[in-house]
């Protein structure tokens, strides 16, 4: 009895490895072939998101609202009540001045997290220009990136 359960066991362990080892020969890339692949190119990576797991990739300001900020503040950017509350960004006057939605980036506000720290200073500046500029926000007094090293 204890020889057929141990024969199972080895069995069992044998096809397991021979999956793993399958999976990965499949998936594995020759190291050439990856050191020559760009960021945009890696499967499942198609534009370079999501390449570290505490700092976002996103290369535009439009690009970061969809992925980060729109969960909450919606696509058209009207917010929404109801677990919470996520304040509008559409037409919203606290926009006016630049350096408002910058520092609720960065630091966060009531229920917001800090997003900006996940995020260069490039970023700040390029979502918190887009915002300031979509949504029927108008303000053309862009920030920079030395303003949200100053607002840090």
């Amino acid at each position: 009895m204890k020889i057929a359960i141990i024969s199972l066991a080895v069995a069992a362990l044998t096809a397991v490895g021979s999956m793993t080892a399958a999976i990965a020969q499949s998936t594995a890339e020759p190291a050439s072939a990856a050191a020559n692949m760009s960021a945009a190119a890696r499967p499942g990576d198609a534009d370079g998101a999501f390449v570290s797991p505490m700092k976002f990739s996103e290369p535009t300001g439009e690009t970061l609202y969809r992925r980060v900020c729109a969960g909450c503040h919606m696509p058209d950017g009207t917010g929404a009540k109801g677990a919470g509350f996520y304040p509008a960004l559409a037409r919203n006057p606290k926009m006016a001045a630049s350096g408002y939605p910058l520092y609720v980036v960065l630091h966060g506000m009531n229920g917001m997290p800090a997003v900006g720290k996940m995020m260069t200073d490039q970023q700040v500046v390029d979502v918190v220009n887009y915002v300031r500029t979509h949504f029927g926000n108008r303000y053309k007094d862009a920030v920079t990136v030395a303003d949200a090293k100053a607002a840090h």
